[in-house]
């Protein structure tokens, strides 16, 4: 019975990142950045905690790892595509234009394909290959929520530019560490102690830290590939 009791766990985890999801895509309609980034972040905790409990349980099963890859598609592809969709509906632009808002759902579309991608490709199981979907959706969740009215002020151009880049990062085939520690040996986690050097004088910055922190992740990546 505690056996039958403890392989559901991670399941029941990785629900609650969908529920999370979903909400964060209510918020994300009604123009709640805050909120939503929030339902986000929960998300990803969430999304951490079933794997670890699974790994700690063994309770792994075909059905958990699709569940896993369903409700991240929700929680870090519909959710933050939704934040971009309100945002560009809110920025004025020519009547020509009105489909412009619906680029924002590229991020959903590349984060399945990034998704599938993982869960078939053998070479990420120690680090990643191209960017990983909840950093992206924390990217855009924290820039919208800490810089809604500046960001309100630019070309509803410049942030399509920025969802198709950041759809190419998706699927793309750069490497990108992950933060994973074997052991606390300089030598083998320089790359992550750097990362998280890094991220300590960026957190005094407020709620859209988390945008620069991503940024300083990709560009941490990109310089240690070239290393």
């Amino acid at each position: 019975m505690a056996h039958c009791i403890t392989r559901h766990i991670p399941n029941a985890i990785t629900c609650l990142n969908l529920f999370s999801g979903c909400v964060a895509c209510v918020m994300a309609f009604r123009s709640h950045y805050d909120a939503a980034l929030l339902c986000i972040v929960l998300s990803a905790l969430f999304d951490f905690c079933d794997g670890l409990a699974a790994r700690t349980l063994h309770a792994y099963s075909p059905i958990g790892k699709d569940l896993d890859s369903l409700a991240d598609d929700i929680s870090f592809g519909l959710a933050p595509s939704a934040i971009l969709f309100a945002l560009l509906c809110e920025m004025e632009y020519p009547d020509s234009l009105t489909w412009l808002p619906y680029s924002a759902f590229l991020i959903a579309v590349f984060s399945g394909l990034r998704l599938a991608k993982f869960n078939n490709d053998t070479r990420q199981t120690t680090s990643f290959i191209g960017l990983p979907v909840p950093a992206n959706a924390l990217f855009w969740a924290a820039l919208v929520c800490g810089c809604r009215d500046r960001l309100l002020t630019f070309s509803p151009w410049l942030l399509v530019i920025g969802i198709c880049l950041f759809s190419w990062l998706l699927v793309s085939e750069v490497p990108m560490f992950s933060l994973k520690f074997k052991n606390l040996h300089w030598r083998d986690n320089r790359v992550r102690f750097l990362f998280l050097m890094g991220c300590l004088p960026l957190l005094l910055l407020g709620v859209s830290s988390l945008a620069l922190i991503i940024v300083w992740y990709i560009l941490l990546s990109l310089c240690h590939r070239k290393g």
